[in-house]
């Protein structure tokens, strides 16, 4: 497929969104609410969960399935209060030695006014800086887009894996072609110039692994997903949490260095 065939893919309707990923990969899932500071934002779902038996902290961002659920959720877009409630999630989890799970989806955080007001730029930025150094075990599933700092806010982790078809971006194809050539027409290009499929970024060494995907039954995908989860989160038992944060910390600085 070519670059922007996968974008559309990405895209497309009827894609399982976060929800199917966690009832089919997770049992006893309980939704947890709020950021305690402002609200609760529906884009981004979090709470426990058990993966095989082993206590887990889930956090996913959630575009939802029907009309009424896209606009609820506000089509993925997280406000700030979703990523504090995100980082209060992964800061329980921390202090009770659970691994966390994220899965991104999300075209972009949302660039509303009331965003902006109740500080959208600082709440994906303390995200960053928290997950650097966060002392537990982080794992980090892209599962449809992952566009700019709005993902990036849930995938500073040990590992970063893709879907198969799945993109991971600085910005959509949209917005560069229509910085680049003032034609927001030229999406195709975009798409191939940004590098931001799968297979572009394993090999840049930017993700960990590439989730295979059928074409309409996630079932083998889902197994694989928790089987792998599982060893990731098992192979980090025994390391120390110097060990763990020195280890994220080089995986981050080795970027652009080929």
């Amino acid at each position: 497929m070519e670059a922007y065939e996968k974008v559309l893919a990405a895209r497309a309707k009827g894609r399982p969104t976060a929800i199917e990923y966690i009832n089919n990969i997770f049992t006893d899932f309980q939704e947890l609410h709020g950021d305690r500071r402002y609200g609760d934002d529906g884009a981004i779902i979090g709470g426990i969960g058990r993966l095989c038996g082993m206590p887990v902290t889930v956090i996913a961002q959630e575009k939802g399935s029907s009309t009424k659920d896209k606009i609820a959720r506000n089509f993925g877009s997280p406000n700030p209060e979703g990523y504090r409630k995100a980082l209060r999630l992964m800061k329980q989890a921390e202090k009770f030695r659970r691994p966390v799970i994220c899965f991104v989806d999300t075209s972009g955080a949302y660039p509303g006014m009331g965003a902006e007001e109740r500080g959208q730029g600082l709440a994906i930025a303390e995200n960053l800086m928290e997950m650097g150094t966060l002392k537990t075990p982080v794992i980090s599933i892209l599962i449809g887009e992952g566009g700019s700092g709005g993902a990036l806010a849930l995938a500073v982790s040990d590992e970063v894996w893709m879907m198969e078809n799945s993109i991971y971006s600085v910005i959509s194809p949209e917005g560069c072609a229509s910085i680049l050539w003032r034609d927001a027409k030229k999406v195709k290009e975009a798409s191939e110039c940004l590098r931001l499929t799968a297979d572009d970024l394993y090999e840049m060494g930017v993700i960990e692994r590439i989730i295979p995907e059928s074409d309409k039954d996630f079932s083998a995908a889902y197994l694989l997903l928790q089987t792998w989860l599982k060893k990731a989160v098992d192979d980090r038992k025994g390391i120390s949490t110097d060990e763990l944060l020195e280890k994220r910390y080089e995986r981050f600085r080795k970027f652009g260095a080929r």
